[in-house]
């Protein structure tokens, strides 16, 4: 089932805490796969594909078109001025500051690597997402998230012998902007002073509609000379991340964050990184190891328990700037 027709059908009976919970979830799953397909279309330094500039940019300006189509066949309303604000600032985080340096990390380290220093992204956005939208967690949710995150830093350190590499920085930048993105992106789905609310599928529809100016050009400029010489399976992971990674898996995430609240549902992403590993076996042919195994059981163990933690609103979304 597509994103969207799940954000739709799903079921009315939940609250919209457990809803938010449930997409968020469907939203983590279609990510999952980002790292992999990414790493598929660019290849490594040692033997490389599309390049970590044009998978980035192409993918945006690619669903960019798409989100063109779908936004006059919905009839979307034109964003006012401080919509546009919000979508530009999403905009840095989820179509060039993430897709950018995750590309140039996953050229230098194996998928595998990528996915757990990726796991401190739900720390990111629950961190930014409480300063911004005056959200309020208990001790214990923050203590859960806390050891969910030195699970993923300490998996990290083990991968890489005790030290963070070129790769761990640049991974750590597209952590920061991804989960500044996330929260701005969630944050149009609610309404403020001069800014009505936006329909979460349509806010990264006009995020990547209004970058087109930008992504298009620089997507033909990137563009590899010659395309028959791209591996059909690079092609492949390129469409992926640019029809889900970049557009219809956000339909089922920031409904997911507007519904359920940034902090709880945030945290559902510390599952990423271990969906990414499993994933990479089949799509790139890496390998697993019992260590791996028990580390992804244990760090989904934490995002059951914070799930029934208690998380309140400062202040009303509605009234959030």
């Amino acid at each position: 089932m597509a994103p969207a027709a799940a954000a739709a059908a799903a079921p009315a009976g939940l609250s919209p805490a457990t809803r938010g919970w449930l997409l968020g979830a469907l939203g983590v799953a279609l990510f999952a796969l980002t790292i992999p397909m990414t790493r598929l279309a660019s290849g490594s330094l040692a033997a490389p594909q599309l390049s970590a500039e044009f998978v980035a940019i192409g993918r945006a300006a690619l669903a960019g078109l798409l989100a063109v189509v779908w936004l006059r066949a919905v009839r979307a309303a034109w964003p006012t001025p401080a919509q546009w604000r919000g979508l530009m600032l999403t905009a840095s985080g989820v179509v060039f500051g993430f897709p950018m340096f995750m590309g140039w990390a996953v050229q230098r380290v194996d998928a595998a690597h990528a996915s757990v220093v990726n796991g401190l992204l739900p720390m990111a956005t629950a961190v930014i997402g409480a300063v911004l939208l005056r959200q309020r967690a208990s001790a214990a949710f923050w203590g859960c998230a806390a050891l969910g995150m030195g699970l993923v830093l300490g998996f990290a350190l083990w991968k890489g012998g005790a030290r963070l590499q070129l790769a761990d920085t640049l991974l750590l930048m597209a952590v920061l902007l991804g989960g500044f993105g996330y929260v701005m992106g969630a944050r149009m789905s609610t309404s403020g002073p001069g800014r009505p609310a936006m329909a979460p599928e349509q806010v990264i529809s006009w995020v990547l509609v209004g970058c087109l100016p930008v992504t298009l050009p620089l997507a033909l400029w990137t563009a590899p000379a010659d395309w028959a010489a791209i591996r059909p399976a690079a092609w492949g992971g390129f469409v992926y991340v640019s029809l889900i990674s970049m557009w219809l898996g956000f339909f089922a995430w920031y409904r997911g964050l507007a519904l359920g609240g940034m902090l709880r549902v945030s945290q559902v992403q510390l599952v990423q990184p271990f969906l990414s590993m499993w994933l990479a076996v089949p799509v790139l042919g890496e390998t697993l190891d019992a260590v791996t195994v028990a580390f992804s059981l244990a760090v989904m163990a934490t995002v059951a328990l914070a799930r029934r933690l208690p998380v309140k609103v400062a202040v009303a979304p509605e009234a959030a700037r």
